[in-house]
C-alpha cells in the first residue's frame, strides 16, 4: 500500500470516527501479528528449527484453536 495521498480528483470518504478507531485497532492487531511471526522466522534463521522434543504436535494446537472458537459461539439448539 501506497503512504501517498490520494490524488485530489478522487475524494475520499470518510468514515465515522468509531469505525476509523476500529480500523486502527484492526491495524495495530495485525501489525502486532506480523511482528512477532518475523521474531520467530529471525530465530529460526538464526538458531535453527527447534528439537522435535520442544514442539507441540499440530493436533493439539488444532483442537485447542478450535475449543477457543467453541467458546466464543453460543450453541445452536
Amino acid at each position: 500500500m501506497s503512504e501517498q495521498p490520494a490524488p485530489a480528483d478522487h475524494a475520499r470518504q470518510q468514515l465515522e470516527p468509531a469505525a476509523a478507531d476500529g480500523l486502527r485497532a484492526y491495524a495495530a492487531r495485525t501489525r502486532e501479528s506480523a511482528d512477532q511471526l518475523a521474531a520467530v522466522l529471525e530465530d529460526i534463521a538464526t538458531n535453527g528449527l527447534p528439537s522435535v522434543e520442544d514442539c507441540t504436535p499440530w493436533e493439539e494446537l488444532r483442537e485447542a484453536h478450535l475449543a477457543r472458537l467453541a467458546a466464543h459461539r453460543p450453541a445452536v439448539a
